[in-house]
């Protein structure tokens, strides 16, 4: 697996090239030369990806976690927050029941779709995102039903633990979908 790693600039600690020369981000070799550096570390690693096939997973692994990002923003902080203003209690949470799995398939989905387009490119960044993955199936097989059956039972205590889990679980995914943002975006 290759990894990507930045150096900031001036310093000359970081990997080389088979020339010598400093690889990520260096004085010597500006952030817009990182992708022809790693195209090149890939190729010599026997990969048979083209500069054009790498830059297409890359940009599309950054659009589509950006997507996942502003998606799982808007969900959590704009529509689940706007249904239970908007609508009396008793309509909220049957609506917001009925949305949650369609809103963890999407995660999930995008998620995973993201993580094997930046295999190749950044591990650290699959990783993050099979982790989002994972959790999200985690929260849809395991605690959203668990949720459900809490209020269904009307044990609060256990809803609200649960419902904290949940809320954690989302704002770790908006956090590490930041983080790999961020990561692929110094790649471009």
């Amino acid at each position: 697996m290759l990894r990507v790693m930045i150096v900031r600039k001036g310093d000359n600690r970081g990997p080389a090239a088979p020339n010598g020369a400093p690889v990520w981000g260096t004085a010597a070799q500006p952030k817009r030369k990182i992708y022809r550096s790693l195209q090149n570390d890939v190729a010599g690693v026997g990969h048979n990806i083209t500069a054009k096939g790498m830059r297409i997973m890359l940009e599309t692994s950054l659009l589509i976690t950006a997507l996942l990002f502003g998606g799982t923003v808007l969900y959590a902080f704009g529509f689940a927050a706007f249904v239970f203003t908007a609508l009396p209690a008793e309509s909220a949470g049957p609506l917001i029941r009925q949305a949650f799995p369609h809103f963890y398939m999407f995660v999930l989905l995008s998620a995973s779709l993201a993580g094997v387009l930046c295999v190749t490119i950044d591990t650290f960044s699959a990783i993050t995102l099979g982790a989002i993955a994972a959790t999200t199936v985690l929260a849809r097989e395991v605690i959203m039903p668990a949720v459900n059956a809490a209020t269904d039972a009307g044990a609060t205590a256990r809803f609200r633990g649960l419902h904290s889990l949940s809320v954690l679980i989302t704002l770790a995914h908006i956090v590490g979908a930041a983080v790999v943002i961020v990561r692929l975006a110094v790649m471009v």
